[in-house]
C-alpha cells in the first residue's frame, strides 16, 4: 500500500461514519459560487477542519466542507470551496479532496471554477464547457509515487473531459436557453492575476480562459477513473483585454450571478 494511499485512507476512516451514503456525483464549487448551497436541502456536512491529515482551505471565498445532498433521487456531494496550490499545499495535497471523494464512491464529477476570458468572443458573465486544458508553471498532482490503489502510472490525458457529461450540459444550456460558449482552459499557479504578456502567451497556445485551479484535478480524477466535466464562470475578461485592473471583488460578484445557471444545469445534468 503507498504511503499516499495510507494517509488518505485515514482522512477516510476518521469521517466514515458521517458520510449518509455512497454518493455517486460529486460537484466543486468554484469562486463565488458558494451562494449555490443555499437553494438545496443538505442532509449532512462535513468539514475539512474534522478531517485527519487534510488541507485546509484558507481562501475566504471558500467554505472548504463537504455536503451531502440528494437530487432526483441520486445521492451527490458537493465540495462547497477548494484547496488551491497558492496557499503553500504541494498539488499532492490540492487533490486530496478529489481523492477522497473517489474512496466516498463518485463515479462522475463536475467541476465549476471562475476564470478571467481569453477569448475576445467571450463576454464577461458567461459560461464556458471545457473541452481541454493546459498546465503551465505548476507541478503534476502525480508526480512522486504512484497510487496504484487509484491508478497506472502513466495515465492518458487525450480526453480528459467526459463526452457523455459534457453533452449533457449542452443539452441543459440549450433548453434553458444559458448562453455556454466551449474552449481550452489553462490552470496557472497563482495568485497574482496573469500579466498582459501572459495572456498574449496563453492565447498563442491555445487557451480560451485562465484560472488558478482545476486542472490538477481533473488529472487526480481521471486517473482515479472518475468521469468528469468542467464549466468555467467567464467572470472578467483577462489581462489586456478589459478596461480596468483585476479584482478579487470584481471575480466573487461576477461568480455570484451565474449560481442561478449552475443549478439550473446541474438539476438537468442528473435528471
Amino acid at each position: 500500500m503507498s504511503k499516499e494511499y495510507k494517509e488518505l485512507k485515514k482522512s477516510y476512516e476518521s469521517i466514515k461514519k458521517k458520510i449518509p451514503y455512497i454518493p455517486k456525483y460529486g460537484v466543486v464549487l468554484g469562486s463565488g459560487l458558494g451562494d449555490f448551497v443555499d437553494k438545496l436541502e443538505i442532509d449532512s456536512s462535513i468539514s475539512f477542519k474534522e478531517i485527519k491529515s487534510f488541507p485546509q482551505a484558507t481562501n475566504k471565498a471558500h467554505k472548504g466542507k463537504y455536503l451531502f445532498i440528494k437530487l432526483n433521487g441520486v445521492n451527490i456531494v458537493i465540495m462547497s470551496g477548494r484547496i488551491h496550490h497558492y496557499e503553500g499545499y504541494d498539488t499532492k495535497d490540492v487533490v486530496k479532496p478529489i481523492r477522497l471523494m473517489k474512496m466516498m464512491g463518485v463515479e462522475n464529477l463536475i467541476l465549476t471554477n471562475a476564470a478571467g476570458g481569453i477569448n475576445k468572443k467571450f463576454k464577461a458573465g458567461e459560461l464556458m464547457l471545457i473541452t481541454d486544458h493546459i498546465a503551465l508553471f505548476i507541478q503534476n498532482p502525480l508526480c512522486g509515487e504512484n497510487v496504484e490503489e487509484f491508478g497506472e502510472r502513466f495515465p492518458d490525458m487525450t480526453m480528459p473531459y467526459d463526452k457523455g457529461l459534457s453533452d449533457k450540459i449542452k443539452k441543459a444550456t440549450t433548453k434553458h436557453k444559458i448562453k455556454l460558449n466551449k474552449g481550452v482552459y489553462a490552470q496557472l499557479p497563482g495568485p497574482s492575476y496573469e500579466s498582459k504578456s501572459e495572456i498574449m502567451m496563453l492565447s498563442k497556445l491555445g487557451a480560451d480562459a485562465v484560472g488558478m485551479s482545476t486542472v490538477v484535478e481533473v488529472i487526480a480524477a481521471r486517473h482515479a477513473g472518475i468521469n468528469v466535466a468542467g464549466i468555467s464562470c467567464i467572470t472578467n475578461m483577462a489581462a489586456g483585454l478589459s478596461k480596468g485592473l483585476q479584482s478579487d471583488e470584481e471575480v466573487l460578484v461576477s461568480a455570484k450571478k451565474n449560481s442561478d445557471n449552475i443549478f439550473t444545469i446541474l438539476k438537468e445534468v442528473i435528471r
